[in-house]
């Protein structure tokens, strides 16, 4: 925008008569300015921005320099009639303000201005910016090229991409770094996206010279980069040359390959080295010494890990049945062609990219995949290089340019088409809408809306012609291996029709998840290579011999996210309250319901009156926000400086590296980062989005004393390696039983989480608290059967049964039987603790206690009851904790009143706590009688509210008062 004729008159008289005008091209206005013209223009050259950003100008009165010109400026606002020319010269005033570097001043070895002039903003304070608003973006400048760089967090990461959308490339690149920021939720750093679009590009006809000067124009625009960045000598910062600073220091730039980039890593890192920047190859992953992801097939990979889930559910094995498929993109193609060999059963249908479309009616799955193969390692293939003679009878492969398309009856039929005249369009929407049990993306473009959405929307002229509608999709599962498929508003619609799907951010994450491993690898063994303990062509080898493993690692967050996702959606509507109470909270954390296609509460609610929660998308988008918010809490805490938790970073790490490098692993300049990543992953993937809140809201709990009781709570009943057994179960067991396994975890971790955060302080340490309740959990769990009547024994042995008529391995349906009773072993460890008895006594005491009033029964009953809102169920469970407080001080006054710790000739036996308990309830029978009676009647009734639950938790709990004030 320029500014308005009055704002310019005013401007005019206030500067001089050396004004020459407006001037669009800041250095071409900077050229006037040096030759002592001044110029109005928004970016450069007003005295508002030399008083900011001149390095020859004294940093002391630099302030009150800026303050008068601002004076000056707001004074002449008042003089001027038209809004909108005083908004047009406030919005640049503001701009200039939120700039915090320049490169301006950077002259050339001849003294000359910057070919190319780079601007770093604080995004967050300029004005009617477009939501989300960045953390910081790079704006670059040249006659050769423009671009920027957006990033939400100082320590950031994510790919640059060629654009070819001059006019809007800067909302292009603002919508896929949205979708970064969640898709880096399970990495160390946050998102960051960057694009930049060449001027002088030659016709597209002249391939070398148009990619030559593609390259060159990303030269440019990584050096405008570095320009502004800092640098780091060992530890110190090293500030760039001619740059006025008004931010903190920032020395962390890390780039990837994006659409048109992906073989300009090599060339980003040589600029890095040139430039003597502290990351050196570091700077660019996936360069000729980083991992390959087309090569590792990372990102299908990743994916693939998804599409497993959603038929695994649906007791599908992919990997052993035939399946059809229909997809975007070609064989060539990184996340099409290394998807389509990542199984010897698929039954590819049919398949277009922008040159062809691909057909096969009835495809012999052998045969197709060795053809498939074939055309993946065929460089530069394209479905027109598939050999006829593989295909089924009916079969085709058509150019998109063709007028028109006469498909087969085979065809037709696979694609559910009628008879008539077909343009290459409707077959292409045929493919889309064709039934199928797999909707494949490889390619590039958004090809399925909502129907609220129109194509003007979805913002991908180049599709419109063929885009459809997500309540036409027919495919069962969709597969999100390439960015935006299907746009937010169209997955929600297709799940709320029932088809399995997440959400790009959350499929295809692997690569820049590899990234980030390769990077922070290359990060930890720098400091080996400067002590002289590692070469760099030997930790070239270590990077190639750590392939495999860093894959696993990279693979098994994809795998627990998903699966945290599909337990979230299994509980449905029973989470709908916290869910709605942690998007409230997630708000002040940067969470835009509207922006990110989540309801609202109203819309809600009204989803769960008809049985509906939120979809696989939408707890997708929550599960990212949640982890977002939990790294930043505990990055800003004193919980990766912990001995005990610090201990999480080995587990980012290949065991080559751990065993080998732990002192460089341990420096590392991103070690709280990546601790924390691991605590929020850790935390959200097994307790669910809405873990903290349910945790906090129940004890008032800080993020450190959850994130505590937490690792106290998974590492004392091994959940780790309870959950990896599970794991290994996959496509063994019907997929809702082993959900069912996993979500009986899930309630163990929170209800031992909330445990631990009321009845420990920690302050002997994480390891000692976790040692003390380990050790006495394992000696209960393998005397489990001997602590319990013969009636609750009889119970756990049919649970016992149904599990391994299930396909459940004995031992394991053993301890999964008895789960729902594990969070009990805590009291009784700290009830023996507190009488000085043993475990086993105390365990006699606990459960004859439990049997006579019903405990274990009522809080299974408790357990499915249906909460109205957030704080029915927030008292639901706060009734369950005062079961919980009153079972175990019944325990400790009966123990103490029988003076149990006198009586060593059977402190090994259970019997006599039970004799202790079934004594001392016959001495206080009449005591006890109205609490027995009014549990009963409770248990028994038919219908059970939070508020008979809770009325029965409140006789307990009073009874266990009374108790403690008569002294029996």
């Amino acid at each position: 925008g320029r500014t308005g004729t009055a704002a310019y008159d005013a401007l005019r008289e206030q500067l001089g008569d050396d004004v020459v005008g407006l001037d669009a091209d800041p250095i071409s206005a900077a050229r006037h300015r040096e030759a002592g013209r001044s110029v109005i223009v928004g970016d450069a050259t007003d005295p508002d921005f030399y008083e900011r950003f001149d390095p020859e100008r004294p940093d002391e009165g630099r302030e009150a320099a800026q303050e008068a010109v601002e004076a000056t400026i707001t004074a002449i606002c008042e003089e001027i009639t038209s809004l909108a020319d005083v908004t047009n010269v406030q919005r640049f005033e503001n701009l200039i303000k939120s700039a915090l570097r320049t490169n301006f001043f950077q002259r050339k070895e001849d003294g000359s201005l910057p070919d190319t002039i780079s601007f770093k903003l604080d995004s967050g304070a300029i004005m009617n910016l477009p939501r989300p608003a960045p953390y910081r973006e790079i704006w670059v400048y040249s006659p050769r090229v423009e671009g920027v760089h957006l990033r939400f967090g100082p320590v950031a990461r994510g790919g640059l991409r060629w654009s070819d959308r001059p006019q809007d490339f800067r909302t292009e690149v603002l919508g896929l770094v949205k979708a970064q920021q969640v898709k880096n939720a399970v990495i160390v750093p946050v998102g960051s996206k960057g694009g930049f679009f060449p001027k002088r590009l030659p016709d597209r006809s002249q391939r070398d010279a148009f990619f030559e000067e593609g390259r060159e124009s990303y030269k440019v625009f990584i050096n405008a980069l570095l320009d502004i960045t800092d640098d780091l000598d060992l530890t110190d910062v090293k500030p760039p040359k001619d740059v006025v600073r008004h931010d903190g220091d920032d020395p962390y730039l890390v780039v990837a390959a994006d659409k048109g980039t992906a073989t300009f890593s090599d060339t980003a890192n040589a600029i890095s080295e040139e430039h003597g920047f502290w990351l050196d190859d570091a700077f660019a992953s996936g360069g000729s010494a980083g991992y390959d992801h087309k090569a590792m097939g990372i990102t299908a990979r990743g994916a693939w890990e998804a599409v497993k889930r959603h038929f695994r559910e649906m007791d599908h094995d992919i990997q052993s049945e035939p399946f059809s498929v229909i997809g975007v993109g070609d064989m060539s193609g990184d996340v099409f062609g290394n998807g389509m060999l990542l199984s010897r059963h698929i039954r590819l249908i049919a398949a277009f990219d922008h040159r062809d479309i691909f057909i096969d009616p009835n495809p012999d799955t052998e045969a197709s995949f060795v053809e498939r193969e074939r055309l993946f390692n065929l460089e530069r293939s394209s479905w027109q290089d598939y050999d006829r003679a593989r295909l089924s009878p009916g079969g085709g492969i058509y150019p998109r340019q063709a007028k028109s398309i006469d498909l087969s009856p085979e065809a037709r039929v696979a694609l559910d088409i009628g008879s008539g005249h077909l343009t290459p369009q409707d077959v292409l929407r045929a493919i889309l809408k064709a039934p199928a049990d797999l909707l494949w993306f490889g390619g590039i473009g958004t090809y399925i809306r909502a129907a609220s959405e129109s194509d003007l929307d979805i913002g991908d002229r180049a599709n419109d012609a063929i885009r459809v509608e997500a309540k036409d999709v027919r495919a069962k599962v969709i597969g999100e291996g390439a960015n935006l498929g299907v746009s937010h508003k169209g997955r929600i619609a297709y799940a709320m029709q029932g088809g399995r799907l997440n959400s790009d951010a959350i499929d295809n994450s692997a690569g820049v998840n590899t990234s980030d491993v390769e990077v922070n690898i290359k990060i930890a063994l720098a400091g080996a290579e400067r002590k002289g303990r590692l070469t760099r062509e030997e930790r070239n080898a270590l990077l190639v011999k750590m392939t495999d493993e860093v894959a696993r690692l990279v693979l098994r967050n994809n795998y627990f996210q998903t699966l945290a996702i599909s337990l979230s959606k299994r509980q449905n509507t029973e989470s709908a309250g916290f869910q709605t109470r942690l998007m409230d909270v997630l708000e002040d954390y940067g969470l835009d319901r509207e922006i990110e296609d989540l309801p609202t509460d109203q819309a809600l609610d009204e989803r769960v009156a008809t049985g509906e929660g939120l979809t696989r998308p939408e707890i997708g988008v929550l599960l990212a926000y949640a982890k977002i918010a939990l790294f930043d809490d505990i990055l800003n805490s004193d919980i990766p400086d912990d001995a005990y938790l610090g201990r999480e970073i080995t587990r980012y790490f290949p065991e080559e590296l751990t065993e080998g490098f732990e002192e460089e692993i341990q420096s590392h300049r991103l070690r709280r980062e990546i601790i924390a990543t691991m605590l929020a992953n850790s935390m959200i993937n097994r307790g669910g989005p809405t873990f903290i809140i349910r945790v906090a809201d129940q004890t008032g709990a800080t993020v450190t004393e959850v994130t505590r009781a937490f690792a106290a709570a998974r590492d004392t009943y091994n959940l780790i390696g309870l959950n990896e057994e599970v794991d290994r179960l996959d496509a063994k067991i019907p997929g809702d039983v082993q959900l069912s396994l996993y979500a009986l975890a899930r309630r163990l971790l929170l209800d031992a989480t909330i445990w631990f955060v009321r009845n420990e302080s920690f302050s002997s340490g994480l390891a000692a608290v976790v040692e003390r309740y380990q050790s006495g959990i394992a000696e209960l769990r393998d005397h489990f059967n001997e602590l319990l009547p013969e009636e609750d024994a009889a119970i756990l042995a049919k649970r016992v049964k149904q599990l391994t008529d299930q396909g459940v391995p004995e031992n394991l349906a053993a301890r999964f039987a008895r789960l729902g009773m594990a969070s009990a072993a805590l009291d009784v460890v700290v009830v023996a603790s507190a009488c000085n008895v043993d475990l086993y006594c105390a365990g006699g005491v606990w459960f004859a206690i439990n049997d006579h009033f019903r405990i274990a029964k009522l809080d299974r009953i408790a357990r499915t009851v249906v909460s109205q809102d957030y704080y029915d169920g927030l008292a639901l469970e706060r009734a369950r904790r005062t079961l919980g407080d009153a079972h175990r001080s019944l325990c400790v006054k009966v123990l103490r009143s029988a003076h149990a710790d006198q009586d060593g000739n059977a402190r090994h036996d259970s019997a006599i706590g039970r004799t202790i308990a079934e004594r001392w309830i016959e001495a206080n029978r009449a005591d006890i009688e109205r609490t027995t009676e009014a549990i009963v009647d409770i248990v028994d009734h038919e219908i059970v509210s939070v508020s008979r639950i809770a009325v029965a938790a409140g006789l307990l709990a009073d009874l266990a008062a009374d108790a403690d004030t008569q002294g029996t």
